[in-house]
Parts: structure tokens; sequence; C-alpha cells
């Protein structure tokens, strides 16, 4: 992973970022990680390119998936919205995390707060629980300092970066 560059950011919108870089760092197995805001547009994400290709969505009309390059945070605002509905459907309350086991590797969806998400997407040969684990710790830590200001702060960071940018 490229350490993404936080020049000019608040002292919050660098601590995000540290913990982000500490978790893909700290854990094997993890291959990206993307944190959502509730309206599902990227906040911070620990793949550079994808930062890129967030943006290019947003600004270039698609005609279909992108299958293998598909965004992780679109993956992980789907999933999120519709383990909500169906949380709201079975009046089971709120949804703390969701875990999807794949063949090739697992994605994992924890709700930090209000509404944002934590998506890590892991491969087959991460240990499911020590993901699980830092991923709590980065809720707990973070979950607290992602007030809307912040969420704002780290959109425009992402839709101003320049193209070629190891944010």
């Amino acid at each position: 992973m490229t350490a993404p560059s936080t020049f000019g950011l608040s002292s919050e919108a660098r601590n995000l970022h540290w913990l982000l870089t500490n978790l893909v760092e700290e854990v094997p197995g993890i291959r990206s990680v993307a944190v959502v805001s509730s309206d599902g547009l990227l906040l911070l994400s620990s793949d550079p390119g994808r930062n890129e290709e967030a943006r290019q969505v947003r600004e270039t009309p698609r005609a279909g998936p992108r299958g293998s390059a598909a965004d992780l945070a679109t993956v992980v605002s789907g999933v999120g919205s519709l383990t909500v509905g169906a949380a709201r459907l079975m009046d089971f309350g709120t949804v703390k995390h969701t875990m999807v086991a794949m063949d090739e590797g697992s994605l994992f969806v924890m709700s930090i707060s209000d509404g944002s998400l934590l998506g890590v997407h892991g491969s087959a040969e991460c240990d499911m629980s020590v993901v699980a684990y830092h991923m709590a710790l980065f809720v707990g830590r973070a979950g607290h300092v992602l007030t809307p200001e912040l969420r704002t702060e780290l959109r425009q960071s992402l839709e101003s970066e320049p193209t070629g940018s190891t944010r």
C-alpha cells in the first residue's frame, strides 16, 4: 500500500488515514479497505487507484458493471443497504456487521456511525476472526470522530486530489 498524502488535512482526518493504514498493514490477508459514507460515497480507501476510480465514476457515466475492477465502495454500500433493509423487514434492530465468504476471499462490512460503513476485502487465507477484531477496533476508534464535517472534508480531499496522486 502506498501511504496516502495527508498534507493540508485536519488532525482528525490524518488520524483516520493513519488508522486505515494501520489496519491494512497489521492484518494479514487484507487486500483492500474502504470507508463509505451513508450516501454511498467513498471517504477513504487503502488502494490509491480506487480513489481515482471513484472520481471517474462520479464524472463519467458508465454503461454497466466494471467486472473485476468493481469499486469496493460500491459493493460495500450495496451490501450495507441490503442488510439494513433486511433487518428492518425482520424487525431485528440495527445491523452491526456482515460477512460474505466466497471461494477466493471474503467481504466484511461493519457499521461505523450515522450510516457510514467500513468495508474490507480479504484473501481466502485471511483469518476472519482477526479481521473482524481489527475492524471492530477501527470502528471503535473512528466512530466518534467521523462527524459530518470530517466526512465532508474527506470527500472534498478525494475530489480535489490531482490525477495520478497517491492519496
